[in-house]
């Protein structure tokens, strides 16, 4: 029986991230301001990586929220489970409470954990794990991440629906009238929201964050991500991996450096990951006739093929 694959390429587990000093430094800021941090960078530049990493790097509770474009600023807040009412209610189930059908959101459950267990004190507090949080073991009570991720693919009225919520840790359940506010023992939340800049976002919304741009990879910086994954998945470094992951660090450089006399887009510390799991499972080095192949495969991609 073939053993079963736990995670794939972008496992966002949280266990691998080379943390720049400055990204960390710009996190505890948003920590002692009591601010989100705000995210940018390139894609695959490892964005949505910082907040699982983070959170298991102090045993906190952690929970996401990836956005698209019907998500609406109450999805991260609450839910109305409306089909389930409705069942109950065809089902002539007596009186019906609207709390019993209110769902926590990601915010909810970060800035209120208790109030999110008992549904905002509406039912009676449940003895069953909190099923909105990524990891079960090991988090303190107390602290909380959570990754509000791609924000640009929200409607431009999310942003601005989300500035009460961040802002003043409270909110009022629409469907039940009831206040959620947060928790003195739930501790400041660190929420990171991550944008690939595909639309401004609101001015008054970005006065509430700190914002931090990832920069663009180095070849040290490369070489050293590498070596952390390669070491989390138990690879061993030899002489052939080490020059291995140097070249594809070289090459990646030079794609980016004529990227836009090419049309090629920007290729990433992900897309570098992924040509370096190419070759090794395939066995890939420089002075291979496939190499050039792989380069336009992971590495060199034109711009046109993410339109």
């Amino acid at each position: 029986m073939a053993k079963p694959i736990t995670h794939g390429p972008d496992s966002r587990d949280g266990h691998v991230y080379d943390m720049p000093d400055d990204l960390r430094l710009a996190i505890e800021v948003a920590l002692a301001a009591d601010r989100p941090l705000l995210l940018s960078g390139d894609p695959g530049s490892g964005k949505s990586s910082v907040a699982p990493y983070y959170a298991r790097l102090k045993g906190l509770r952690y929970y996401e929220h990836v956005i698209t474009a019907r998500t609406q600023a109450t999805d991260l807040l609450w839910t109305f489970d409306s089909v389930r009412r409705l069942g109950d209610a065809q089902a002539h189930r007596g009186r019906l409470n609207d709390g019993d059908y209110v769902v926590p959101g990601v915010l909810w459950w970060a800035l209120a954990p208790e109030s999110a267990r008992s549904r905002g004190g509406l039912l009676a507090p449940s003895l069953h794990r909190d099923p909105a949080e990524r990891f079960h073991h090991r988090q303190h009570p107390n602290g909380a991440v959570v990754l509000i991720d791609e924000i640009d693919k929200a409607d431009p009225d999310l942003p601005n629906s989300l500035l009460v919520p961040l802002a003043s840790h409270e909110f009022t359940i629409g469907d039940t009238g009831t206040p959620v506010r947060r928790e003195a023992d739930a501790g400041p939340p660190l929420i990171i929201i991550t944008t690939n800049n595909e639309r401004d976002l609101p001015q008054a919304f970005l006065r509430r964050c700190v914002t931090f741009t990832l920069p663009g990879p180095t070849r040290e910086r490369l070489v050293s991500i590498a070596r952390l994954h390669l070491r989390h998945e138990r690879r061993g470094l030899s002489e052939t991996t080490r020059d291995l992951i140097v070249a594809l660090a070289d090459e990646l450089m030079r794609v980016r450096a004529t990227a836009d006399l090419g049309h090629q887009r920007l290729p990433s510390t992900a897309e570098y990951l992924d040509a370096l799991r190419a070759c090794l499972a395939l066995g890939i080095t420089p002075d291979d006739p496939r190499w050039p192949l792989l380069r336009s495969l992971t590495l060199a991609k034109p711009a046109e093929a993410g339109r």
